[in-house]
């Protein structure tokens, strides 16, 4: 199931100047420059990367649109979820965020925000464009840190005018980051250590030996199935800086507080959690880089109705599992997108008091 990325020099629209440019992942893929001005942590100009996907070199679509957020040491290169989607008749589009993948600029530091609100700019903007283009609802898609910066956004979209009224119908997170894991004093005392690191030390990094664990599962070059730009999505993963932990740690809390993302979310996890040093067939099996038992204890703070799924053998990223578990969790996923318009259907529906 190995699915082929160029991993050709990035092809970027350093202008943003708006226009629709070839991408990386072939004919098929364009990638559109967001400008977002002078980077807030002083790493000169930030931009994002939209992706969307033209099968046949046009898009007929008829049940909306799919709008998908990338994790940590991550970038959008699931070509099989595009593919997914649009034989459901979704137009699908990716994000790139800023210092990320196709994001990422010389002196900049991957992945590296002090404040996780600093994303609303380029989701806004991407959310502007896909329903420019579109028209329809949209439905949107993250995975791990991506799965919390989304509710973050959420939340502040819903109370600032409503998330429904913005054009989002739902929320698909595939093993979304709702929680510090490791030993129980990271998440009491640790994590005013973290803070006052993060605001006073913001560069330094967390100590801690490179693992290659998750990457070594997933990559076609050590252990896994997939094709990937290594620049851009290590074996070993980017360095953690204190600031940007900060910021985690600030969104972890807001998320626990409780939030309202005033549309319906599925949650898709995998069952067990496998944390190990080294590589080993156990790992293709489980999650190997969250605690499952987080996903499941904080997904009821999301607000409205959310429908949490394991999937028996699914790995970290839900999507870039093994044939069964990946086809279990696109059966999930097509029975709620099926629930869910039935559900805006009935919602909309003259005397629901909708």
């Amino acid at each position: 199931m190995t699915k082929e990325t160029s991993l050709a020099a990035p092809i970027t629209d350093t202008q943003g100047d708006g226009q629709w440019k070839a991408d990386v992942l072939g004919e098929k893929y364009q990638q559109r420059t967001l400008s977002l001005g002078q980077d807030p942590d002083g790493e000169g100009e930030a931009v994002a990367t939209l992706v969307r996907y033209l099968p046949g070199g046009k898009v007929e679509a008829t049940a909306g649109a799919v709008l998908y957020v990338h994790g940590f040491t991550d970038y959008f290169f699931q070509e099989h979820l595009a593919e997914h989607f649009a034989a459901l008749g979704y137009h699908f589009y990716a994000l790139d965020l800023r210092k990320c993948g196709r994001s990422l600029r010389d002196g900049q530091t991957p992945h590296y925000v002090t404040d996780l609100a600093l994303y609303d700019d380029e989701l806004n903007e991407a959310l502007r464009i896909v329903r420019e283009e579109t028209g329809g609802p949209v439905v949107l898609n993250a995975h791990s840190t991506g799965g919390l910066i989304l509710p973050l956004w959420l939340d502040r979209l819903n109370r600032a005018g409503g998330t429904a009224a913005a054009g989002i119908s739902g929320v698909v997170l595939n093993s979304p980051w709702f929680d510090l894991h490791g030993p129980s004093y990271y998440r009491t005392v640790g994590t005013p250590i973290i803070k006052g690191l993060g605001r006073f030390r913001k560069m330094f990094e967390l100590p801690s030996a490179k693992v290659s664990t998750y990457g070594d599962s997933l990559h076609q070059s050590v252990a896994g199935e997939w094709d990937y730009n290594l620049d851009w999505k290590p074996l070993h993963g980017f360095p953690i800086r204190f600031g940007w932990l900060r910021a985690i740690r600030n969104g972890h809390a807001q998320l626990h507080a409780g939030l309202d993302i005033g549309v319906p979310s599925l949650i898709l996890r995998s069952r067990i959690t496998k944390f190990a040093r080294r590589y080993g067939p156990a790992v293709d099996v489980a999650d190997a880089v969250l605690d499952v038992k987080q996903i499941q204890r904080w997904s009821g703070c999301l607000g409205d109705r959310t429908n949490i799924v394991p999937i028996d053998g699914a790995k970290h990223d839900v999507f870039l599992s093994s044939a069964e578990p990946l086809a279990h969790a696109f059966a999930e996923l097509d029975s709620w997108l099926a629930w869910l318009t039935g559900y805006r259907a009935e919602s909309s529906s003259p005397g629901t008091g909708a």
